[in-house]
């Protein structure tokens, strides 16, 4: 058995106690939101909050979950993240499959069009005309359809798909399986960390993004739960509002700050719920494609 030197014990104390001030450091951010999104917002604005709410009040939540206008945007919010990345990595698997068959005709042309366009773009102007040739401006399905294919996560999905043997597929075929056959059945169960961690990364993605909301969609009911915030972090910043919602605040306690933090931690959550579910996966599904035989 190797016995610890004084080296080892002290090298141990030092790490720990710089892990432990890294994490504090990390999540100290987050944890003031949680304080000042449960004290009264006027008290808030006075400052000197640090440890515990000095207020405590539900009234921020409570305005939050009044207002059907931020439920509906967290629904929305919800269901293009669930929806969007369930498309996204169908598709992006889907696509990538036949993309890893090596005998596969112009495979490189295919590659050479993925890789061109993952590097370069059109711009917003044309993309708006595009979306709007299809048909997607002020639906929903435009927060779904043009991440519909995510090439970064294709490279990645191809080079994973390779790695499984190519024996598994021929005695599927052997046994009269089709391709799709093979990919529902064979190739998606044993492809869980890479779907995994593409999962994490695109539904964080979607349930972030904002700029979509704002530049594509004109309908009330479709915007998103960021695009509120922005909407009124915004708000917050024009004079006349501010002297309003301060009015406001003098009866309920609930200023446009205290709302945005109770919004940002809302808009965590669900995250924080998923993370510990997916991360058994993502740890393994992240390594993917680092390690070259």
């Amino acid at each position: 058995m190797h016995r610890r030197t004084v080296e080892d014990r002290i090298f141990d104390t030092v790490n720990i106690s710089l892990l432990v001030i890294i994490t504090l450091i990390t999540m100290y951010p987050f944890y003031y939101l949680i304080i000042i999104s449960f004290n009264n917002g006027l008290d808030s604005s006075l400052g000197g909050i640090y440890f515990w709410p000095r207020e405590f009040t539900l009234n921020n939540y409570e305005k939050f979950l009044s207002d059907p206008k931020w439920i509906k945007s967290f629904g929305v919010s919800v269901l293009r993240t669930v929806v969007g990345a369930s498309i996204t990595i169908f598709f992006t698997c889907l696509t990538a499959y036949g993309l890893a068959y090596r005998n596969l005709m112009f495979q490189k042309a295919y590659f050479s069009f993925f890789i061109v366009a993952m590097y370069t773009s059109g711009g917003l102007i044309p993309y708006y005309v595009v979306l709007r040739s299809l048909g997607l401006l002020n639906t929903f399905w435009v927060y779904v359809v043009p991440g519909a294919v995510t090439i970064f996560f294709l490279i990645i999905a191809v080079s994973f798909f390779r790695e499984i043997p190519a024996e598994m597929e021929e005695s599927a075929r052997i046994d009269g399986a089709s391709d799709l056959t093979i990919f529902f059945k064979m190739i998606l169960p044993v492809s869980k960390p890479l779907m995994a961690a593409m999962g994490l990364f695109i539904g964080v993605g979607q349930w972030n993004s904002w700029v979509d909301s704002a530049y594509f969609v004109n309908k009330d009911s479709l915007r998103t739960l960021t695009y509120r915030m922005m909407e009124i972090i915004n708000q917050g910043m024009i004079p006349t509002d501010m002297a309003s919602a301060e009015r406001a605040a003098a009866v309920t306690g609930v200023t446009t700050f205290s709302i945005q933090v109770t919004a940002m931690v809302i808009a965590v959550i669900p995250i924080l719920l998923v993370y510990p579910f997916l991360q058994k996966y993502f740890v393994q599904g992240i390594m993917i494609g680092s390690v070259k035989g």
